[in-house]
């Protein structure tokens, strides 16, 4: 063991080898040296297990290219979603267009005007662009935004009813992912719960009978990832409106998921838009910027201005502000909502969920013709099944759509392409592996064949 220790090459025997060097390209030399180091040291470690080792110096410097690659890639990077969820939320959630990408290129190689009001010629309001395009979409008299729609709801509670009581169905205290939770949120906010009516019923007697002098705020919230079914009964936006308006109380909604677009345009059942809460007469509402907004993860506050001013001003606003990449999104994805018919067009959140099933066919029969093309080592066939909106909106709602299944052992077949260059991520369904092709792109067809060939291969030949 010893011997073989004194004959692993020194780390300077590597660092200064060009072919190495010309990997590393134009990256710090630390991560050729820790490549070199992480390498050796697993050499090191093998030998003190007894494992046959090949110490030749070419040898082992492949093993520090192939260290060195992993390195140099990023940690956060490009996948291909073939699992039919639109907004994956341990995937991105929503796509940001090719236009809005390139303008925000531009924008952040150099300088802005930000915080820089260009008509006074002295400091601004970083939401500005944002509020004539809100308010011009929605409405409301007065905007906010923040970094989520969590911040949001914490903003708002703080601001409007610190030490006060809200009073919110307990049908409606719900956890989103992350193990968020509207009772914490509320806790961190110092307003007090106070919860009314059942799990699957509250009536408007509900509410009305728990307000009290310390009431300072009514609560509703969208419960956008999950159904109640059955025996139930809720009140609606409208009642609790002239219920706050009798009391004068506020009345705030949690929309989760906001919408500018009725999704029964695309054959789903209804679920409220921002523009129907306003209209309903609510003081706030809150949602999400990158869920079927499809822009960046931002949690917007829209409503009436004497509120708006009072959380615009809290501490917290500041804490929770948005950067210039953000609003940045946020700005030019927006602007596609003035026309609906654009907004169907330019944002792709928008474009994959409206996919009529043909183009979604044909993409999946396009991949099956590259892979008999290329000598595919494995049955694959077209089957019909079903995509998720995801991002915790319509829970209970599907699109039909067409997927590949590819007729492999599916969790090593699934294991095997998320090792590939640019990982595929797919589902396991009936004990097959599926690829569903309503969230692959056509400029993704030919990196899905060259990484099925690949996984295919490396599973026959095991």
């Amino acid at each position: 063991m010893k011997e073989l220790l004194k004959r692993i090459p020194k780390v300077d025997v590597f660092l200064n080898d060009e072919d190495l060097l010309s990997e590393l390209g134009n990256k710090p030399r630390y991560l050729l040296r820790k490549a070199i180091r992480d390498v050796l040291d697993e050499v090191r470690e093998d030998i003190r297990n007894g494992k046959k080792i090949d110490l030749n110096p070419e040898f082992l410097k492949e093993e520090i290219k192939k260290k060195l690659k992993k390195l140099l890639k990023p940690k956060l990077h490009k996948v291909i979603n073939a699992t039919g969820v639109v907004l994956h939320t341990n995937l991105g959630r929503a796509v940001i267009s090719e236009e809005v990408a390139e303008y925000l290129k531009e924008l952040i190689t150099g300088y802005s005007n930000l915080e820089y009001d260009l008509q006074k010629g002295k400091r601004g309001l970083r939401y500005r662009n944002l509020e004539w395009i809100l308010k011009e979409l929605t409405g409301a008299e007065d905007v906010c935004v923040v970094n989520n729609n969590a911040g949001a709801v914490l903003l708002v509670l703080s601001a409007l009813a610190r030490g006060k009581e809200v009073i919110v169905s307990r049908g409606e205290l719900i956890e989103i992912g992350g193990s968020f939770r509207i009772p914490d949120v509320m806790q961190q906010s110092g307003a007090i719960l106070k919860e009314v009516g059942t799990t699957n019923k509250t009536h408007l007697k509900d509410y009305e009978n728990a307000i009290s002098e310390n009431t300072g705020l009514l609560l509703k919230v969208h419960t956008s990832n999950y159904k109640i079914m059955g025996f139930t009964a809720s009140v609606s936006t409208e009642e609790l409106v002239e219920l706050g308006e009798k009391y004068g109380i506020p009345v705030y909604e949690d929309l989760g998921s906001g919408s500018f677009i009725d999704v029964r345009k695309i054959g789903l059942s209804y679920e409220p838009t921002v523009q129907d809460v306003l209209k309903a007469g609510v003081d706030v509402v809150s949602f999400s910027g990158d869920k079927l907004l499809g822009g960046a993860q931002a949690g917007i506050i829209l409503g009436k201005r004497k509120y708006l001013e009072i959380i615009k001003k809290h501490p917290l606003n500041r804490a929770l502000r948005i950067d210039k990449m953000t609003l940045t999104v946020l700005e030019n994805t927006l602007v596609y909502y003035l026309d609906e018919k654009l907004a169907f067009e330019k944002v792709p959140t928008w474009k994959l969920l409206s996919q009529p099933q043909e183009e979604i066919k044909k993409k999946a029969e396009e991949l099956i013709q590259l892979l008999k093309s290329k000598g595919f080592p494995a049955k694959v066939s077209l089957i019909q099944d079903t995509s998720e909106v995801g991002g915790g909106a319509l829970p209970t709602q599907q699109l039909p759509t067409w997927c590949i299944a590819v007729h492999l052992p599916p969790e090593k077949l699934d294991k095997e392409m998320r090792k590939q260059e640019t990982p595929v991520i797919g589902r396991i369904k009936n004990n097959l592996y599926l690829l569903d092709m309503r969230t692959v792109f056509n400029s993704e067809l030919s990196i899905l064949a060259e990484s099925l060939i690949k996984a295919a291969n490396k599973i026959k030949k095991a």
